[in-house]
């Protein structure tokens, strides 16, 4: 699936002003971390990390 959207972002030249951004969150209920992944354009990247 991934492939997919990198290939169609690529191919219309606006890949490289998209970031995939992976971040760490805990669970409040069991304290386990799960990792939440998306893709941000560039000038979201911090706001992505901050919330």
């Amino acid at each position: 699936m991934a492939k997919k959207v990198v290939a169609t972002l690529q191919n219309k030249g606006a890949g490289k002003g998209h970031t995939r951004v992976i971040k760490m969150v805990k669970s409040p209920k069991t304290g386990a971390y799960s990792f939440q992944e998306e893709m941000v354009v560039n000038d979201k990247v911090k706001d992505f990390f901050a919330k």
